[in-house]
């Protein structure tokens, strides 16, 4: 085995060069996301508006097969006015699939998380391309559950 060569000056001055203009060191710490499971009812306090319960509006989330992502980011697409806005705080599973934004693609907040059985295999391609997006773009930071399921 032979032993390591020593580099030439110029190697080493571009090396030094490279890494001096490359910070490591991020300006802030990313905060930490805590994964939670969500009702939704809890979800739908994340619609991107304040809450008397201390919600300040700045989150925004929405949830697709089940997966609750923050699309904070996203504020203009998915914040109040925005095209998606119906969707902030709620399970948009059904509206994507089927490409509406009718308030019927909607399920109730006392109602049980659609089962979705019912689309169709190019609705259901649809919705499966809309979580590709979302996983490609934004953080998954939660579940969609039942009220009955919450703690288990």
């Amino acid at each position: 085995m032979l032993p390591p060569t020593t580099p030439y000056a110029q190697d080493a001055k571009q090396t030094v060069d490279t890494w001096s203009n490359y910070s490591t060191i991020p300006q802030e710490h990313p905060k930490s996301v805590e994964f939670v499971k969500y009702t939704p009812k809890t979800l739908a306090l994340f619609d991107g508006t304040a809450h008397d319960d201390g919600n300040d509006g700045r989150r925004i989330l929405l949830a697709i097969k089940g997966n609750v992502f923050d699309v904070s980011p996203g504020r203009n697409f998915y914040g109040p006015g925005g095209p998606y806005g119906n969707f902030a705080g709620r399970d948009a599973s059904r509206g994507m699939a089927k490409q509406s934004f009718d308030p019927e693609m909607l399920t109730p907040l006392d109602q049980p998380i659609d089962t979705l059985e019912d689309l169709t295999a190019s609705e259901r391609k649809n919705m499966d391309e809309w979580e590709a997006h979302f996983e490609g773009k934004y953080g998954i930071v939660g579940e969609l559950v039942n009220e009955a399921d919450v703690g288990l």
